[in-house]
């Protein structure tokens, strides 16, 4: 079988994965949020991964991934859709620079694991040299389910 999610279905797994709220209606339990909803990570990239490939994360002085909870203060689910609920600041650039060309959304805070769930390119690449910030202003980062 060859299809597609209800858009019903499509709210309610973002929901989970953005707000950490339990899809019912599947099995006795549902599928259940985490005990402690946590946090998904804001990663950047010099070479984007795809779905089959890691990509490479940024590496310049201070990088770090940025951590955005797992609730309606950290993302705003309507629809089909998921967005930055707050501004996402990233780690100002110290020394050594880099050439951002996209970012993804990941399970753990350690750079450099494939662990992204989410990626897109960046609309324009970005350089980012000793004192520069890439920031994503709130409901810059969007995720559509389909």
């Amino acid at each position: 079988m060859a299809g597609s999610k209800k858009d019903n279905f499509e709210n309610a797994l973002l929901l989970l994965i953005f707000n950490n709220t339990t899809i019912t209606g599947v099995g006795s339990d549902g599928m259940r949020g985490a005990t402690t909803a946590g946090s998904l990570y804001v990663a950047l990239y010099t070479a984007n991964p795809a779905d089959g490939t890691a990509g490479t994360e940024a590496a310049y002085t201070n990088y770090a991934r940025v951590a955005v909870a797992r609730s309606a203060a950290g993302w705003t689910v309507s629809g089909n859709n998921a967005s930055n609920t707050a501004a996402v600041n990233m780690p100002t650039c110290g020394a050594t620079g880099a050439t951002i060309t996209g970012m993804a959304i990941c399970k753990a805070g350690t750079a450099g694991v494939d662990d992204a769930i989410y990626w897109a390119s960046l609309t324009t690449s970005k350089t980012v040299a000793n004192g520069d910030t890439i920031s994503f202003a709130i409901g810059d980062i969007d995720v559509t389910e389909d």
